[in-house]
């Protein structure tokens, strides 16, 4: 039987700056997605990478002296080692300077041209640079863009257009139906909203002459692709659209495209219409994050509160910073990241509860019966394992991953609760068969607690299962969350302390 694919896909982060706590959290919330999907048996094909073109990155080069390709290769490799930093699993990481990036962007182009939604025209209008997107005077506030809080430019250009208001009507019978499902709902009546105004045909290129940086127009040279329309077609081109291989019969449409909630209006509605247009199938879910704020602000290297990833995983590791952004940001909405907080949580959910409960329960049944199972017939769980599950698969599937780690959290309550009140130390002395029993109880819950663990702390829950042998190899979704797969006389390994306890701040250092 052949797998099931899954095809997820992050926003590609634009370099014209390092990468922020904000593009880890995205990261992180599409790797704990794609190895769940892993662990259930899926063929699982993730991607990201970076958007390398535009009028933004072209000015911000000349400033720093620097060509636009020394810029975009320094910045793109710091965007790869944040995917090795945070223990990433992507397949692939696309950057749209590639060159079968520009084929496969001048593919689809062509496809566009050929079913006649490119034509020739003029644009007068306003274009914000920090957007890179042309905007409305309905949407300035105090004439500036809401988002960069700047002036917009006022630019007149004799550019290429995209008949998108042909494809209007048909993006909104998509998004109404859920044959292209916007999760949260809020965000789903957002773009529905815009789309009910109508969806304006949009400029699709730029004169060469004005930027000089960017995917040529096939059969024009003088003219450059808009960079939305070159950017969201990385999500075709990196599964191999350019020659429609086998990755690319197999894994589109997307099953998830997952982004930041100021970008929904291109995802939902000119990438939409451009798949459209070029006869391909729209991707099957949109899933929206929210902003990351610091210290209850927005972050600015003004202020000095631009949270560096890099800085708290050096510090604390991978395995703490997936935890907080995943467990303490909601999922589809704003959330803050300070470093009391960080702390706290890490201290509360890490140290006291999970880690603890691991470590107390391996060192007694080390102690008790020299690390090996004894096993009880017929020994209850005691545990709401399978309500768990459930709660954990409902967040996995509709994006609230905060829930889903937070289903996680009964099951540690109830193993550190179960310790309490049945106080093996004391049964040791008093009821072998019935430490026994606990002991397994407590081995078995902490297993689980593993395995689901997984998608979110990788890198401890690899260790914590490898103390159970051969048993803490997940082969078999099903039967790695069902209770009783520990067998008698198995031999356990006492592993080290998972999250050591941290009791003073190890430093401000951690902004940029």
């Amino acid at each position: 039987m052949s797998q099931k694919p899954y095809f997820i896909t992050t926003s590609i982060a634009y370099v014209n700056s390092v990468p922020h706590i904000g593009f880890a959290m995205e990261l992180v919330q599409a790797d704990a997605l794609a190895r769940y999907h892993r662990l259930l048996g899926e063929k699982v094909f993730f991607e990201t990478g970076t958007d390398e073109h535009g009028i933004k990155i072209y000015r911000t080069a000349a400033d720093l002296n620097l060509t636009p390709q020394e810029m975009v290769d320094k910045n793109a490799q710091r965007f790869k080692d944040l995917t090795g930093a945070l223990n990433i699993t992507n397949d692939y990481f696309v950057r749209t300077t590639d060159p079968a990036h520009k084929r496969g962007a001048q593919k689809i182009w062509q496809k566009m041209a050929d079913n006649g939604d490119i034509y020739k025209g003029t644009y007068e209008g306003l274009y914000c640079v920090g957007c890179e997107a042309y905007i409305v005077e309905k949407d300035l506030v105090d004439g500036m863009c809401a988002i960069h809080k700047k002036p917009p430019e006022r630019i007149k250009e004799d550019n290429y257009f995209f008949r998108l208001s042909k494809y209007s009507a048909q993006i909104r019978d998509l998004i109404e139906s859920d044959r292209l499902r916007i999760e949260p709902e809020a965000r789903k009546n957002e773009i529905l909203n815009i789309i009910g105004e109508g969806l304006p045909d949009v400029s699709f290129s730029r004169p060469k002459a004005m930027l000089p940086w960017g995917v040529e127009v096939p059969n024009d040279p003088t003219q450059v692709m808009y960079v939305w329309c070159d950017a969201l077609s990385n999500y075709i081109t990196g599964i191999g659209y350019e020659e429609e291989n086998e990755t690319f019969k197999t894994f589109w449409p997307a099953n998830v495209h997952l982004i930041g909630k100021d970008i929904l209006r291109f995802h939902a509605g000119v990438w939409i219409g451009m798949l459209l247009s070029a006869g391909l199938q729209p991707p099957k879910n949109i899933y929206v994050h929210g902003f990351i704020t610091s210290g209850g602000q927005k972050m600015s290297k003004s202020i000095g509160n631009v949270v560096d990833p890099f800085g708290y995983v050096e510090t604390y590791g991978a395995d703490p910073v997936r935890y907080y952004l995943l467990r303490e940001i909601p999922t589809t909405d704003d959330g803050d990241f300070n470093e009391e907080r960080f702390l706290s949580v890490y201290g509360s959910d890490l140290a006291n509860s999970f880690g603890n409960l691991v470590y107390r329960v391996f060192s007694m049944n080390e102690k008790y019966f020299g690390g090996k199972i004894v096993k009880v017939a017929g020994c209850p769980s005691l545990f709401p394992v399978e309500e768990v599950i459930t709660q954990y698969q409902k967040g996995m599937s509709e994006f609230d991953v905060k829930a889903a780690v937070e289903s996680v959290l009964r099951l540690i309550a109830a193993g550190n609760e179960h310790v309490e009140l049945s106080k093996p130390w004391v049964l040791a002395k008093s009821d072998t068969e019935k430490l026994s029993e606990v002991m397994y109880q407590l081995l078995e819950i902490v297993r689980i607690i593993g395995v689901l663990m997984t998608p979110f702390l990788p890198g401890s829950c690899e260790k914590l299962l490898a103390q159970y042998g051969e048993k803490g190899r997940i082969q078999d979704w099903a039967r790695a969350v069902s209770w009783g797969q520990l067998e008698e006389g198995a031999q356990l390994v006492k592993g080290e302390i998972l999250f050591p306890r941290i009791e003073e701040p190890k430093g401000e250092s951690k902004a940029a």
